[in-house]
């Protein structure tokens, strides 16, 4: 019955679901929000409504409107929403729909049902989730019970088939967010297993064979993949361990959860889309995938893939989390929007789930202040790389659990903050603006680093890599381009089996340990159709079986590079000196040395390929080779990983010499900034208007030329001369040009 209940419902929506999700639902209105679901209560928890929650509750919302919000970002959850099966308590999504109706807020819906119901475990006592040990975790209220489980999926889709059909009741009713900082299991730390890695139940060993299955049609060619002899799909399960043999099943298994998580938030937005396909489904995550990891025993979304399940995607952005010294300094900051926005392109944007209200608490830590200040740059970085929404969390400090006091944007008695009444201000602008920011394209980048999550898979359980290498090796590329104000996407690696490479000058492929054949395919195409390739070492070493390829750059890239791999040595530090070739890297000083890391990969020259740079020893280090219309440049050590952990003068003149050989340019042309300054300067372009933004970074007063006569400020709504603009250390300000 449950089973064919789930069909039905996927078969009645799929066609207005898909044709909802190609494209994100088409609006003038930026939704700019503060979450609020009435009272004090933090999330996910609910309060319960008494005699005072009209006219307090009232207040709170015409406070917010006050400040300059146009939408309340509300939530419902499944404990207190369904506390018996099939009874439905959604008393305070209808009060708070009513009530900001009444002081006209437009509503967005959180739904959280990683916290679940006890009816859920007493009534399906196989669905608790379990461990690579095999050991069950018990509900506490979270993490829930498995997703897997068809009973219990079928019982979390009918809850939000529900919520949908009272919140459309409502004209003032946006959309929702279906699933807040996706994972297989969360709000909890299982800190009495090792590793834990999740989900080991029946129904999820279930569904991973049938997601065999259809990959590899037969036992047979299961066994085969895997070097194993099982007789029937019922002997199948996930690993739980490494082997010497093969770590195939491993890259199998990792796969498989990053794309479950994908179709778990399909299976929600068409729930909902049921209902009414009109209204819009997004998703965030705790953070960009920049910064998680596929390896995560609790299940890390990829973006790409999540981008695809719901009309948006998007992130969490927590600059100031909770212990200072892992706050976000700008560098991360900035690459965290521009990895979220890169992420959101299919879309034509990304939703901030949460922005950072207030400072942060966990335990006895407390982070540094949340300021006014903050709030400008991160909110005006958000909108200059086209977020689609901004939802700041939260309205009042957590009052409960171990964050209890932090993340407010007012305090706790309800008195206002300056940060509300900056954050306030800029949500009111927006607001004005609504066409520049729901309309506004980013400039088109002619560089592109790429993103290759499969990285991480090499040696399987026992990888043994260097921590955050890809995530550093991204930050090492990034950097130049974003100081001197050249767009630069990253692009996934299924992008580029899909041909999306075509569109850029100049591609870069940092620690690039594992390919597979469509992204090869697609790397020798773009070269010879005349783009230029950098690639670092050990390019296609192994494939996407974990398998080593016979010569190494791999799948016939030699060929491309004219390379082929000589000797292996590791070592922390390595230097290479670059002499200076004219056409491929025009105003490059000779014999500078470039930083490397990790390891030094001899590249042996074809005839096809001329030596750049050399190891200490000799031995090539850097080659180009002309290849088509295009050219390749192989170099062979971590030179992006170690630039993105300590930067490095050279190395980032190295880059940009590279990206002037391939033919990119700023695509604004800034003068009269000191080499010692770092005025960033970032447009959206939306039909005849566009939105300049300029953010001094500098520590110091500067002045700048701009190819602008004139310029309204969208804070005091003036006209201002823009060929020569003054900027105070820190300023921020933003202009509608034409």
């Amino acid at each position: 019955m449950l089973k064919y209940a789930l069909l039905g419902l996927v078969v009645a929506s799929a066609l207005v679901a898909v044709r909802a999700q190609a494209r994100a639902p088409s609006s003038d209105f930026f939704p700019f929000s503060v979450w609020y679901s009435g009272g004090k209560a933090r999330a996910p928890m609910l309060e319960t409504i008494d005699s005072t929650s009209r006219q307090r509750w009232k207040r709170d919302l015409e406070q917010i409107k006050g400040l300059g919000f146009n939408t309340v970002r509300t939530w419902i959850e499944w404990t207190a929403c369904e506390p018996r099966a099939g009874q439905y308590n959604f008393e305070n999504l209808k009060l708070l729909c009513e009530l900001a109706q009444e002081v006209e807020l437009k509503v967005l819906v959180q739904v959280y049902v990683d916290s679940a119901p006890d009816w859920v475990g007493a009534q399906f006592p196989d669905s608790h989730f379990v461990a690579q040990s095999g050991e069950s975790i018990p509900s506490q209220s979270a993490p829930g019970f498995c997703f897997d489980h068809p009973g219990v999926r079928d019982n979390i889709l009918g809850f939000y088939t529900e919520a949908a059909k009272v919140a459309t009741r409502y004209p003032n009713f946006l959309g929702w967010d279906l699933w807040s900082e996706p994972h297989i299991i969360n709000w909890v730390i299982i800190d009495f297993i090792p590793n834990a890695t999740f989900c080991y139940c029946p129904s999820s060993m279930q569904r991973f064979r049938t997601w065999l299955e259809k990959k590899y049609g037969s036992i047979d060619g299961l066994n085969t993949a895997w070097y194993r002899r099982f007789e029937d799909w019922k002997q199948v399960e996930p690993p739980r361990f490494g082997t010497i043999l093969s770590y195939t099943d491993f890259i199998d298994w990792r796969t498989f959860i990053q794309q479950k998580l994908a179709e778990d938030l399909k299976l929600r937005s068409q729930a909902v889309k049921s209902v009414d396909a009109s209204k819009v489904t997004t998703s965030h995550a705790a953070v960009p995938c920049l910064f998680t990891s596929p390896l995560w025993g609790v299940g890390a979304p990829d973006d790409w893939l999540m981008t695809e399940s719901a009309d948006y995607f998007g992130t969490s952005m927590y600059p100031k989390h909770s212990f200072p010294r892992s706050h976000w300094d700008l560098q991360r900051l900035c690459v965290l929007m521009d990895f979220a926005r890169s992420a959101g392109r299919s879309k034509g944007g990304f939703y901030v789930g949460e922005l950072q209200a207030g400072m942060g608490i966990r335990g006895t830590v407390v982070g540094n202040p949340v300021t006014a200040e903050d709030h400008r740059l991160w909110a005006w970085g958000l909108l200059s790389r086209g977020a689609r929404a901004i939802n700041v969390y939260a309205y009042y400090p957590m009052n409960s659990g171990y964050e209890a006091g932090g993340y407010g944007l007012i305090n706790l008695d309800g008195s206002l903050t300056e940060r509300s009444k900056a954050i306030g201000q800029i949500a009111r602008i927006a607001g004005k603006n609504s066409q520049l920011f729901t309309k506004g394209q980013t400039q088109k980048a002619e560089v592109a680093v790429v993103y290759n999550p499969l990285s991480y898979m090499v040696g399987g359980e026992q990888h043994l890599s260097e921590s955050g290498a890809v995530r550093d090796s991204e930050i090492g590329i990034y950097r130049p381009f974003w100081r001197n104000n050249i767009p630069i996407d990253f692009v996934h690696l299924r992008e580029v089996g899909q041909g999306l490479l075509k569109q850029y000058k100049l591609v870069f492929v940092p620690y690039p340990l594992m390919f597979t054949t469509a992204a090869a395919r697609a790397l020798k195409e773009y070269v010879d159709g005349g783009g230029t390739l950098v690639a670092e070492a050990r390019c296609g070493w192994n494939d996407d079986r974990g398998y080593s390829q016979d010569i190494v750059p791999g799948f016939g890239l030699d060929q491309t590079f004219q390379v082929r791999e000589g000797t292996l040595q590791m070592q922390e530090k390595v230097d290479i000196k670059v002499s200076g070739e004219a056409k491929l890297l025009p105003g490059f000083g000779g014999d500078l040395s470039i930083a490397g890391r990790g390891i030094i990969e001899e590249l042996v020259p074809y005839p096809g390929a001329r030596v750049i740079g050399r190891f200490p020893d000799g031995k090539a280090a850097v080659t180009v080779a002309d290849s088509g219309k295009g050219r390749a440049v192989a170099i062979g050590s971590f030179v992006a990983m170690a630039n993105g952990q300590e930067q490095h003068q050279a190395t980032e003149q190295f880059l940009l010499a590279l990206a002037k050989g391939a033919g990119v340019k700023p695509p604004l042309e800034v003068k009269g900034v000191a080499p010692d300054a770092f005025l960033e300067v970032r447009m959206l372009e939306a039909d005849a208007e566009k939105a300049l933004f300029l953010f001094n970074h500098s520590k110091q007063n500067i002045t700048a030329q701009l190819p602008f006569a004139t310029g309204v400020n969208l804070e005091t709504e003036k006209e201002e001369p823009l060929a020569a603009v003054s900027l105070k250390a820190g300023e921020i300000r933003v202009y509608r040009v034409k």
